[in-house]
């Protein structure tokens, strides 16, 4: 089977490498870049790529591989990190910048040679997604200069004879103009792959694997009504069957009529499925709380303990499995391996004491991007409006009311926030953005209702489009639906007296405000 190794130097955006490889339908792994040779020989690729990594190649302790590497006789594509890894490793020399323009963050002009194997069938003119404060004063011998910009003369080299290229630049992000057609290239035209792996032999592997594993054993498994639940029952229902219990946990932070509409969707599924009503459990423990990141540990937590007491109830033990419907944007935003900690999601937040009950926590879907996951939803069979649902982070609303969570914060927002989908929904919109949603913020600022004076809450609306979760763009929603949105909540609902729209893109943002 065509494989490429990803090894992985700590950078925020390194599983969508893997994302782009696999879109290109060639198999990959993700691996730690502490790997052995002898675990590399072992997977026995036909290509390798050094992803980004926040650390600087020439300080102590910075992450490396061993230059045995580049004898194996494969191809390498270092990207960001990685290409300046490969310059150091190979008698290169890669310094801080001295000088300002040589940094480069952001979209950047970048002039290519398009004659090179990697660059073929792209513009010598495009945008590139640039990110880095060191500089490459010296490049290796055997090495040319194939793309610069105006501010930075080398940023891509190649030694096309051993088949090692570098590129300063993220080709995997989406602002990167042709990132996904140099990523092919690198797969097809240098690595000479063919492209046979699809997401329906991901899904007999894991569904085979995922029956081996568990055996006769059972699975509790963690279900809110979302895409990746959704998905995540039903690849468990075709490998474990009978032995499958999906637990919904209404936490009081669901959006208006969000609880009902679950149990009466997944009643109908021939699983067993328990809802279990906690909002009061919810709403003591977040109690005075304001930190956000302190929300979401306090939320996972109560999770994991709703879901013990639910196993218990059935008699599950530690021969039995706990799945939970994680996937990679939660993996690397929660800080995975050198990775820095975005936000803590819920789903990684479970006590030790909750693990410890069982066997195993399964999570076969952390190496998908929510695209992947759709599409192996539609693998599975589920209806394309389950599919195409669009996301809600496992904490609700609690995250989308900055400062403290209250009941009454909690009926403010989710009336204004349903009036928001109400309005995108009248204009049949909603094939046109990923995610939107109303934030309540910690904010009042003076008004006028009816010849008085108010001060009440400024209410935030936000609206992405994106197709990996990992960078999005603020959607362009109409005005006149803008308008529309604002004058019902500020006369609908209590309380808002101020409507703002969100126009950041991620990054600098996250999709979420907390």
């Amino acid at each position: 089977m065509e494989k490429i190794l990803i090894l992985d130097f700590g950078g925020q955006y390194n599983q969508l490498i893997a994302r782009r490889v696999r879109e290109a339908h060639v198999y990959c792994e993700v691996r730690p870049f502490t790997m052995t040779m002898e675990e590399i020989r072992a997977f026995d690729p036909q290509g390798i790529i050094f992803t980004g990594g926040p650390q600087s190649v020439y300080l102590p302790d910075s992450p490396t591989v061993d230059p045995a590497v580049f004898k194996l006789g494969v191809p390498v594509l270092g990207i960001c990190y990685g290409c300046q890894l490969m310059a150091h490793l190979l008698g290169g020399k890669v310094t801080e910048a001295q000088e300002d323009s040589a940094r480069e963050y952001g979209k950047t002009v970048t002039y290519f040679d398009t004659d090179l194997p990697l660059f073929q069938n792209t513009a010598r003119k495009s945008i590139t997604w640039m990110s880095h404060g060191d500089y490459m004063a010296k490049v290796p011998e055997g090495f040319r200069l194939v793309a610069h910009s105006d501010a930075c003369p080398n940023v891509a080299i190649a030694d096309v004879e051993r088949r090692f290229y570098g590129v300063q630049f993220h080709p995997e992000v989406n602002h990167t103009e042709y990132g996904a057609q140099i990523l092919q290239n690198f797969l097809y035209r240098v690595c000479g792959l063919h492209g046979q792996w699809t997401m329906g032999d991901f899904c007999k592997r894991t569904v085979a694997a995922l029956r081996e594993q568990v055996g006769d054993g059972r699975v509790l498994l963690a279900l809110s009504g979302g895409v990746d639940s959704s998905v995540l029952a039903a690849l468990f229902a075709e490998a474990v069957g009978k032995n499958l219990t999906c637990v919904f946990v209404d936490h009081g932070a669901m959006r208006k009529n969000e609880g009902d509409e679950v149990e009466e969707a997944f009643s109908k599924w021939n699983v067993n499925f328990v809802r279990v009503n906690a909002q009061e459990r919810f709403l003591s423990k977040l109690a005075g709380v304001e930190d956000p990141q302190q929300k979401r540990r306090i939320i996972g937590a109560e999770f994991g303990y709703v879901f013990l007491d639910e196993a218990m109830k059935f008699g599950i033990t530690d021969k039995d499995y706990f799945a939970q419907g994680t996937i990679y944007p939660d993996v690397i935003e929660s800080g995975s391996g050198d990775a820095a900690v975005i936000k803590t999601h819920h789903n990684r937040a479970l006590p030790p004491e909750v693990i410890e009950q069982f066997k195993g926590i399964l999570e076969p879907l952390q190496l998908l991007f929510k695209d992947e996951v759709r599409q192996l939803g539609r693998e599975l069979g589920l209806p394309e409006y389950l599919v195409m649902r669009q996301p809600f982070p496992g904490p609700g609303l609690a995250i989308r009311i900055m400062g403290e969570v209250t009941k009454e914060k909690l009926d403010t927002l989710r009336e204004a926030d349903f009036i928001f989908r109400d309005e995108i929904a009248k204009a049949h919109l909603e094939g046109t953005m990923s995610q939107y949603f109303a934030v309540l913020t910690n904010t009042r600022s003076v008004g006028v209702m009816g010849d008085g004076r108010t001060y009440d809450y400024t209410l935030a609306l936000r609206s992405v489009t994106t197709s990996d979760f990992m960078t999005a763009d603020w959607t362009r929603i109409p005005y006149e639906v803008l308008d529309k949105v604002s004058v019902r909540i500020v006369n609908e609902v209590r309380g808002i007296n101020r409507i703002v729209y969100d126009i950041t893109s991620k990054p600098p943002a996250t999709i979420e405000w907390e």
